[in-house]
């Protein structure tokens, strides 16, 4: 046996391509569809949410791959509380899921795409979540 020398990286900023026809807003929880490049996150089939958009990127006119964001990782972000079925202190410590770019709910949804863990609530019904 021998020591081996392993390659590390710092994962808390990480860049990904952007999909064609895509709009990122700064801020918003960005995620991957199912070929690898970022899109805002949705209640949609195929999706992984990644973290929180660090810039606006508009590549609406721009094919797979023409524009790339950078996404932040391994930090609590606060979102907004979904109306219909909000995070509530049951769900703290628990995973919550994706209604929307900025919304997070208690419920799976239709695809059941998931947040992160809820680490936290506000007075102002915000919600915080560990994006891993």
């Amino acid at each position: 046996m021998a020591d081996r020398n392993t390659p590390m990286m710092d994962a808390e900023l990480v860049v990904v391509c952007v999909a064609g026809a895509t709009l990122l807003e700064a801020g918003k929880m960005g995620a991957v569809n199912a070929t690898g490049y970022a899109v805002p996150a949705a209640d949609a089939a195929g999706l992984t949410v990644l973290g929180r958009i660090e810039t606006h990127i508009d590549n609406r006119l721009g094919s797979d791959g023409a524009e790339s964001v950078t996404l932040r990782r391994k930090r609590a972000f606060k979102f907004d509380n979904d109306g219909t079925n909000p995070v509530t202190s049951v769900q703290v410590g628990q995973t919550v899921y994706v209604v929307d770019a900025e919304t997070v709910s208690s419920d799976g949804g239709t695809n059941s795409i998931t947040a992160g863990k809820c680490v936290g609530l506000e007075s102002d019904g915000g919600v915080w979540i560990e994006i891993a």
